[in-house]
């Protein structure tokens, strides 16, 4: 059998392609192994001996169908992971997602004025403390705050009434004993006289 090494070279540069992807006709073998320059080979080309394959399909759907897994969850076992926890996913990446969160929800509260900026300010340096683990935790903070603080107000607001009510008992007693001691003094000068 010929070689037709020099012609598969040949039109590979003639075609601009791989020799994998040149394709001769096996029943002109002889007349392809005449052409041994470029310009017989482009002639073989124009005259169908030699052509140009199609490229092989490189399918992407098994990728398609891992990342969609990947997507859902799937694939991330201890056998999947290559580096470790903190590689994987940064910690102060994730700080700083959970403060702004936090730090985004004081924010929108003391705009909408569900807080005062006292409050505003103590549960804000907490947070920076690391006081909350999350969003509902903080939540739940705000709303327990506010209960305390509002029963502690009515508390200061009745204690304030009874003392105002005892002041005026205490003075209304004090004018009292004072009235008593005058007429007392008034009863006791005239029969200290004679």
């Amino acid at each position: 059998m010929v070689s037709l090494k020099l012609q598969k070279r040949l039109a590979s540069k003639v075609l601009k392609c791989g020799k994998k992807r040149v394709w001769m006709d096996p029943n002109e073998i002889n007349e392809l192994a005449l052409a041994n320059s470029r310009n017989s080979v482009r002639k073989a080309v124009k005259d169908g001996l030699i052509l140009k394959k199609p490229v092989k399909v490189h399918s992407r759907w098994r990728v398609r169908r891992r990342n969609e897994a990947k997507a859902k969850g799937r694939r991330s076992g201890l056998g999947h992971r290559k580096g470790t926890k903190k590689a994987r996913t940064s910690p102060q990446l994730m700080w700083m997602k959970r403060l702004r969160v936090l730090r985004r929800l004081l924010k929108r509260y003391r705009e909408q004025k569900k807080i005062d900026k006292h409050l505003y300010h103590d549960l804000y340096m907490k947070a920076k403390g690391n006081q909350f683990k999350n969003k509902r935790v903080l939540m739940e903070t705000i709303h327990k705050e506010k209960t305390d603080r509002s029963r502690n107000k009515t508390i200061e607001d009745q204690a304030a009434v009874l003392r105002k009510k005892n002041k005026a008992l205490r003075d209304k007693r004090a004018d009292k004993q004072g009235q008593r001691l005058k007429e007392r003094a008034v009863g006791d000068a005239p029969e200290a006289q004679p």
